[in-house]
């Protein structure tokens, strides 16, 4: 009995079974590869990729969004690997996204001579990257710890894989972080992670189930400008009403309650005193290498900076901070230069404020550096 090939194999060709061939092997199928225009095919793909990549590009620059750093653990860890390099004596600049947006590296550099190492990491408290720095004796120069009260004295931190992904860096990764940022992110203006697809659909009006309460995700705030991780804030924030709107709804949703842990007076006494004993430990460490360092407070605005005021006031973090450590501090409260700039999200400046604020700022870090010099 014979068993006949499907409608998939040449027709007309009978396949035996083993059982027809006792002892032998059952033969490949065969089957015949059609002629076509392979190469035509081939470049007719490539074009149309070429298009909706085209159309995509269009569609984020006529959005507002313009080419620009990613702002990755690879980049991050660039910077971060350039104290180890031989440039350890150098300024270094640590703390959240308001060190990182409002802080201009060119003008800094115009005050002082002296272009710092850019470290601050965005939703990120700064005692990570301080406890490194402090374990890592190439490191002798001089040290800016922002400190905003939300992220500092609750230890949240959001980008907190920057760190070990600095120290287990790969070479594959370090290959693929080069590329990236000299070949991708400079020309194209949709290479951000706020226009991914996947996220963009994520943030359709989807239907929410009852009892759920919608999450508002960061939006896109910032534009690296450079490779060394020199930030300002997106002109689309300052300029767009409705997207400013979003970005006060996001940081809103978080005032209603205290931070997790800190429900109750113990527990939110209990966090701010482990952070400040983090902190104590590693500027004990830097000064012992004769490290300088000095703790800033940069300004918050609306009902932002009236919420931090609130939940985490002076008295009970940043004065007992200074106590503590035997550091020297700027808090923008006590300086008329460091007031009346404007941060339309209530917690970033603008670009040209950020220059502004950075111009006025210099002579105030520098004296006080001086002072922990002598």
């Amino acid at each position: 009995m014979h068993s006949y090939t499907s409608s998939s194999e040449r027709s007309g060709f009978i396949r035996q079974t083993a059982s027809d061939r006792p002892g032998m092997a059952q033969p490949v199928p065969e089957r015949d590869i059609p002629q076509q225009p392979w190469q035509t095919m081939y470049f007719v793909v490539l074009l149309l990729l070429l298009v909706l990549l085209g159309l995509w590009e269009y569609g984020w620059r006529a959005y507002g969004s313009v080419p620009g750093y990613a702002n990755s653990n690879g980049e991050w860890a660039m910077q971060r690997e350039r104290i180890d390099r031989g440039e350890g004596s150098k300024t270094v600049l640590i703390g959240s996204s308001r060190v990182l947006f409002d802080i201009q590296l060119p003008v800094w550099a115009e005050g002082t001579g002296e272009r710092p190492i850019q470290l601050a990491l965005e939703g990120t408290s700064s005692l990570p990257v301080l406890e490194d720095l402090a374990a890592d004796s190439n490191f002798t120069g001089r040290l800016l710890v922002g400190v905003t009260p939300g992220l500092f004295f609750t230890g949240f931190a959001y980008r907190g894989d920057a760190l070990p992904y600095f120290h287990k860096w790969r070479p594959s990764q370090r290959i693929g972080d080069w590329i990236s940022a000299h070949c991708l992110e400079p020309y194209l203006a949709f290479d951000d992670a706020d226009f991914a697809l996947a996220t963009v659909l994520r943030r359709l009006p989807w239907p929410v189930r009852d009892g759920m309460k919608p999450e508002l995700k960061v939006r896109k705030l910032m534009v690296q400008q450079d490779l060394d991780r020199n930030s300002h804030m997106w002109a689309k924030v300052e300029q767009d009403p409705d997207y400013r709107a979003i970005a006060r709804a996001t940081w809103a949703q978080n005032f209603d309650g205290p931070p997790p842990g800190m429900e109750t007076p113990e527990g939110k006494a209990k966090i701010i005193e482990e952070q400040i004993s983090r902190a104590s430990k590693a500027l004990a460490a830097l000064r012992a290498r004769g490290v300088p360092v000095l703790f800033v407070r940069l300004p918050s605005a609306g009902a932002y900076y009236a919420v931090e005021k609130m939940g985490l006031p002076r008295a009970q973090t940043w004065d007992i901070l200074l106590q503590r450590t035997g550091a020297p501090g700027i808090h923008f409260e006590d300086y008329p230069e460091m007031q009346g700039y404007e941060l339309p999200e209530w917690s970033h400046m603008t670009w040209s404020e950020a220059t502004r604020f950075t111009a006025a700022f210099v002579p105030l870090a520098q004296r006080e550096f001086a002072k922990v010099k002598n």
